[in-house]
């Protein structure tokens, strides 16, 4: 399949949201990413239900929900009201996963497992098979513009053998320090969705940007 390209919303221009969301509307850009932070899952806060219902008011692309927050199960289905077409929970964050799963799916959502980087591919054996995609962190979560971590590449590689046989469909997300620099070698490791933030919002052309990951090829 064709890569899929996830601006991350976090990295945009707060003043100017509608700008922004109108330039990924117009752009090759296939989701738009939005991250969810409590403070304390991770060390920072976010924005919530307002900015993402602003944000839905705008958007003609599927908004793609990643929820880096303690107990996620009691917003999933705010969240899916709220316009979420995907929803990522974190792996560390749920003690009962194949449930929240499938009260992502029953919402009507697609439904995700996020790994942090020092989270184990392989823990996700008994739960993969029942997802419709899975995001590995290149960074630790938190904070946009963070170093990529190489070891990602591994991870990702690890993600899709795990899939072969019981979920060949599944979609493999990263998210952190993605630029044009290592774009391709993600997608030969068996990536096929690229979220990006700071190497998107912070280029002189955020369009041409997005075009240039869209087109990368490996």
């Amino acid at each position: 399949m064709n890569h899929l390209i996830a601006p991350s919303i976090l990295a945009a221009d707060f003043a100017n949201m509608q700008r922004d969301v109108e330039m990924m509307n117009n752009s090759q850009a296939d989701w738009m990413h939005f991250d969810v932070m409590d403070g304390m899952f991770v060390p920072n806060i976010s924005f919530g239900f307002p900015v993402l219902k602003a944000v839905k008011k705008y958007a003609l692309k599927p908004i793609d929900v990643h929820l880096m927050i303690v107990d996620p199960d009691r917003y999933l289905k705010a969240f899916a009201e709220e316009g979420a077409y995907s929803i990522t929970v974190h792996y560390e964050a749920c003690p009962h996963l194949h449930r929240t799963v499938q009260a992502i799916k029953e919402l009507g959502c697609k439904a995700s497992v996020a790994i942090n980087p020092h989270t184990p591919a392989m823990l996700l054996k008994d739960i993969i098979a029942d997802l419709d995609m899975v995001l590995v962190m290149s960074v630790n979560p938190g904070f946009g513009a963070q170093k990529f971590i190489p070891h990602s590449y591994t991870k990702i590689a690890e993600v899709r053998e795990l899939a072969k046989n019981v979920n060949p469909g599944l979609l493999i997300e990263v998210d952190g320090g993605v630029d044009n620099t290592n774009a391709a070698q993600l997608l030969a490791a068996g990536a096929n969705v690229l979220v990006a933030g700071n190497s998107v919002f912070s280029a002189p052309n955020p369009t041409a940007a997005i075009t240039a990951l869209k087109q990368v090829t490996w």
